[in-house]
């Protein structure tokens, strides 16, 4: 499960190149130190905005203090990540991967006029589409709309030698397949929304009675049905599983994904990594769900070592279903320093649960295995780039998490990326006065590292389902991945006003946890809403579930006014008037949200969604959207990807690993898709 970003504008730092050839860590150079030491004043994080993006860069801090051996692993997750890049662009979109190819053929062989406008235009929707892994926004889930005509479209393809089929062609500029992943409990999902999960005839009546017949509800430790296939039909109409493995569906890069993992086994740290990894690339090879359970309890039982990774079919946002993982990678380095600061939550987290305002029945009773820490991101692929989240809970089967443990990370180089370059123009715009300005700008940095850590940490940890009642996304359906992305915020936030936290030396004050309310109302009420389109709903799970949480807060404390909603200069803004009543109205909404998922009722996180995270008011919108535009900073944020070089002697042997930072984003789509462009054959 993932931690977004609330306000994505980031920034990035420098990595300090490495090349050895001994197992040793290898000595810091005086130049590498001297980089280190400047990395805020040399490093540019910005490279470069378009649309409503800003693509920034990021440093892998603690890379130079690998050994070799250590180096190798990261550098094969690495490329074990990017052999899988073209899936997630097939998983979002029948078409993706052929407009892709269309659109780059024009960018590498175009010799016409490019200074005018409709030049400008189609490179902007390039970019756009680059960004989205498709040519659907990555956010809101809407088809980008191209700003130049069908025609010169068609006169760019001509005159750069490429082509595209008709219906990819069309669906560029006509009204189908408007949104990849439509959460409308009033249309059926399957038919509204274009990802590439599902046979484009499925209903959801096919889906449910297909898995209706498979599914043991009394089964208490399910694999995750559906997770790596997609739910097609034959010519003569019987619905199967379409399996992702080698030999199967996409076997072109998953078997190069397993060629890479293969290598980065040897070079394991310990014998649960080679043992996990080992599990991984069996289920890569067969496709097992089973296999795919086995390698969740290696994976998270396996907690020693300085490198990690996230790899797979993982996480189920682009399903309405919420069944289906979309592929992602994410190769990770241990923080030191940071860890062993926040080490401490996952050391109390039976405390947090025991006591939650959760009810006692739904409390565990012992939690299992909460291993945190923060790592720093050495490269992404697939669902985790170029957009990224900033935490990560994993495994996201329930039973594993309670009878085996999980592990939760916060990509702390990615958080300070972001820190550095983010700007005060929305909270000098937003915020209701300037005492909640100096302690947002005095203690936010602290606070929305603390709200990260213990949403990953004892947020999704903590809660159990009821015996005899199915999994989330078996009984809350389309609403699972909302519900529990605000349990998980919810938790963060019920803490982040306790004494607790103080006791144990994560922060000084409780003012660290009136800045992170100030800042969840204030994004929640307001400043999100920047991300979408005039009259448009929120379709993304974690939108819905900020504006639900704050909503439902605002309504809840109106009669002793805790939150005021105050017109000033026709602006409006919110200002918390009681933040320890605040947090036992947020326990409150945690309590009936946890019974919600305990219990499986349906008809009541439904109705929690739709009248509270879904709908907005139009006018106060449009007011965010007209003072957002003066500000002129993208809502959205994501990287590049630094460069991962090996160096080689002779013989073929890796002697050093070096590390450099790519300076334009064209470039690096363009690499990729020549580099990493296993699935040739999705590209007609």
């Amino acid at each position: 499960m993932k931690n977004i970003a609330l306000i994505c504008i980031a920034s990035i730092g420098f990595t300090a190149s490495s090349c050895n050839d001994s197992n040793k860590a290898p000595a810091k150079s005086e130049t590498n130190d001297s980089i280190i030491r400047k990395t805020n004043e040399k490093f540019d994080y910005v490279v470069e905005s378009f649309g409503d993006i800003q693509v920034l860069r990021y440093q892998v801090n603690g890379f130079d203090q690998l050994n070799l051996k250590q180096q190798k692993m990261v550098y094969y997750l690495y490329q074990a990540g990017l052999a899988g890049r073209d899936i997630i662009w097939d998983q979002n979109y029948r078409h993706n991967l052929s407009i892709r190819t269309a659109l780059e053929d024009i960018v590498k062989n175009y010799k016409g006029d490019q200074s005018t406008s409709d030049w400008a235009a189609f490179m902007t929707y390039t970019k756009k589409v680059w960004f989205a892994n498709g040519i659907h926004h990555h956010y809101s889930m809407d088809k980008f709309e191209p700003e130049f005509s069908k025609a010169y479209f068609e006169e760019l393809l001509a005159a750069s030698n490429s082509a595209l089929n008709m219906d990819a062609l069309d669906v560029m500029f006509n009204d189908a397949d408007l949104k990849r992943v439509s959460l409308n409990s009033n249309e059926d999902l399957m038919l509204g929304s274009a990802m590439n999960f599902y046979h484009q005839d499925l209903t959801e009546k096919d889906v449910e009675t297909f898995y209706s017949n498979i599914i043991d509800k009394s089964n208490t430790t399910p694999v995750e049905y559906g997770l790596n296939s997609k739910l097609t039909k034959d010519e003569n109409g019987k619905i199967y599983e379409a399996v992702y493995k080698v030999g199967g569906m996409y076997s072109e890069a998953i078997s190069a994904m397993v060629s890479w993992l293969e290598k980065a086994k040897l070079v394991a740290e310990n014998e649960a990594q080679a043992k996990a990894l080992g599990l991984l690339v069996e289920y890569y090879q067969t496709g097992d769900l089973e296999k795919w359970s086995a390698y969740n309890i290696a994976w998270a039982s396996a907690t020693e070592g300085d490198i990690d990774y996230i790899q797979g079919f993982v996480e189920v946002y682009g399903d309405p279903l919420g069944m289906r993982g979309t592929y992602e990678s994410i190769v990770q380095i241990k923080d030191f320093e940071a860890s062993a600061r926040m080490k401490v939550l996952a050391e109390n987290a039976q405390w947090f649960e025991d006591k939650s305002s959760i009810e006692e029945a739904h409390k565990k009773e012992n939690v299992v295995g909460v291993s945190y820490n923060v790592v720093n991101v050495a490269g992404e692929s697939g669902d985790a780039s170029p957009a990224t989240p900033i935490g990560v809970n994993l495994p996201n089967a329930d039973w594993i998490r309670a009878n085996h443990g999980s592990k939760s990370v916060s990509l702390g180089n990615i958080v300070e990326a972001y820190n550095e370059a983010g700007g005060e123009g929305m909270l000098q715009e937003f915020a209701h006065d300037q005492d909640e300005i100096d302690r947002t700008i005095k203690y936010g940095k602290l606070a929305s590292k603390l709200h990260t850590a213990m949403h990953e940490v004892i947020g999704h940890a903590s809660g159990q389902i009821n015996k005899g009642i199915g999994t989330p996304k078996e009984t809350l359906k389309s609403y699972a991945s909302t519900l529990e992305e605000a349990r998980a915020d919810l938790v963060a936030l019920y803490y982040l006003m306790d004494k607790k936290l103080i006791d144990l030396g994560l922060m000084e004050s409780l003012e660290v946890g009136m800045a992170e309310y100030d800042s969840y109302i204030r994004n929640g009420m307001m400043a999100q809403m920047r991300r979408l389109e005039p009259g448009a709903d929120i379709e993304e799970a974690h939108m819905r579930n900020r504006q639900l949480v704050a909503a439902w807060a605002f309504e809840k404390g109106q009669e002793n006014q805790v939150i005021s909603k105050i017109e000033r200069e026709g602006n409006t803004y919110f200002e918390i008037n009681d933040y320890q009543q605040l947090k036992v109205i947020f326990g409150e909404l945690l309590r009936e949200i946890q019974r919600i998922k305990s219990e499986g009722d349906y008809a009541a996180g439904k109705a929690l969604v739709e009248n509270y995270g879904v709908k907005v008011d139009q006018a106060l919108h449009q007011e965010v959207l007209d003072r957002s535009a003066k500000l002129n900073i993208p809502p959205y944020s994501g990287f590049v990807n630094p460069i991962l070089e090996a160096t080689k002697d002779a013989e073929g042997n890796i002697t050093g690993i070096t590390i450099q930072q790519p300076t334009d984003f064209k470039e690096q789509m363009l690499y990729y898709s020549s580099t990493y462009g296993y699935l040739s054959t999705l590209k007609k």
